[in-house]
């Protein structure tokens, strides 16, 4: 009986477990000069993405305290999602140049945007 209530518990604290992972397809909405501009849409499965727009690269998810998507649009931008936010519909991101001067380039924020849930 021991043995049953142990597995029972397992079974359900894994099934109630919720991804930390950004799963779906986005529209991709860029900050200018206070109002946003709709570039494209976005699919995430798993640590990878990828644009409906054919030209563009796939890019990488790196998961951490700092959701990171790599190769975004060219090599050396990054974007930077806080890991609270991968939940909700509108995500804010934050856009971040590798060649930055700073010792490190996450510390600065060259651009901003949203990422809006297609369902």
């Amino acid at each position: 009986m021991k043995y049953f209530a142990l597995i029972m518990t397992l079974f359900f604290i894994n099934f109630n477990q919720k991804t930390d992972k950004l799963t779906g397809r986005y529209n991709y909405l860029i900050e200018d000069e206070g109002s946003y501009i709709l570039k494209d849409k976005i699919t995430f499965s798993d640590s990878v993405f990828k644009f409906d727009n054919k030209y563009l690269p796939k890019g990488k998810i790196s998961y951490g305290n700092v959701i990171l998507l790599d190769n975004f649009i060219n090599t050396d931008l990054t974007i930077s999602i806080p890991k609270d936010q991968i939940t909700k519909d509108t995500i804010p991101f934050y856009m971040h140049d590798k060649q930055s001067p700073a010792a490190n380039y996450l510390d600065v924020i060259i651009g901003k945007g949203k990422l809006v849930r297609i369902k």
